[in-house]
This record gives C-alpha cells, sequence and structure tokens, in this order.
C-alpha cells in the first residue's frame, strides 16, 4: 500500500475528492447541469437551481479565468498542483486576455464548490486576471 497513507486518504476525503473515476472533459456524454457566472450569487444557490444536478455521483468542475497570456502557464502549473488541468481548447485568446478553462473531477457539494471558487478567484487575481464563474458538467444518470 505504498503511497496511500491514511493521511492522505483523509486529506483527499475532506477536499471533496475522494478517489474517483476521472471524467474526460473533451467526451461528448458530459452536460452542463449546474452554473453560475454571478460573483453575488452563493454556490448552494446555483447547486439548488441546478437541472438534472446529482451531488451524489462524480462531476466535472470548471472554473472559468480570464488572465494575461504572460501568465497563463504559471496559473495552469500552479491549478495542477490542486488537480485541475485546462479543458479542450483552453486556453484561448480573448482579446487582451486569455481564457482558461479549469477542470477537475470531483464530487461537488455547496461547501467543496464554494470553496473551490474562492481558491480560483483569488488565484487568479494574484496573476492580475478575474475568474468570470464555474460551472459543473455531468454524463446522464444512467437508467
Amino acid at each position: 500500500m505504498a503511497g496511500r497513507s491514511p493521511i492522505g486518504r483523509i486529506w483527499r476525503r475532506l477536499a471533496g475528492r475522494a478517489t474517483e473515476a476521472q471524467l474526460d472533459p473533451a467526451s461528448a456524454d458530459l452536460a452542463v447541469v449546474a452554473e453560475s457566472f454571478d460573483d453575488a450569487e452563493a454556490c448552494s444557490a446555483a447547486l439548488d437551481r441546478a437541472a438534472g444536478f446529482d451531488a451524489t455521483r462524480p462531476a466535472l468542475l470548471r472554473h472559468h479565468l480570464r488572465v494575461p497570456g504572460p501568465q497563463v502557464e504559471r496559473v495552469c502549473e500552479i491549478a495542477a498542483q490542486d488537480g485541475y488541468s485546462p479543458a479542450p481548447g483552453s486556453p484561448a485568446p480573448d482579446g487582451e486576455w486569455v481564457r482558461v478553462v479549469l477542470c477537475r473531477t470531483q464530487r461537488v457539494d455547496a461547501l467543496h464548490c464554494a470553496q473551490e471558487r474562492s481558491r480560483m478567484a483569488g488565484l487568479a487575481q494574484r496573476h492580475e486576471g478575474h475568474a468570470d464563474g464555474w460551472d459543473v458538467m455531468q454524463p446522464p444518470a444512467s437508467r
């Protein structure tokens, strides 16, 4: 059981990322089931109004950031330390900014979503950027 310490398992569970099968961000099966691009809206409110969101299943949590071009690589490196990777088609130029969509598979609930939203907003701000919002993607529930 090398590399699988009880502390690591506890930390992953507390972080909302207990070992999950990774969802492929390029999969055509995934659909946006929850989102918020309003800084004033609570994650809990966005998840409560979500249609088709199932908190018991793994989801792809995506954060939409805009950062200056020279900061993109560093932002992606820092986010990778927490298991995030750029979504397909990201980063993409947008005038003077670059749009970066960072994603990772996890079980999503209001608390962890709010924590990650805050973390991504801080990451963007420290690199002269802005966090535009977040969304959650899930495949359809099997019947």
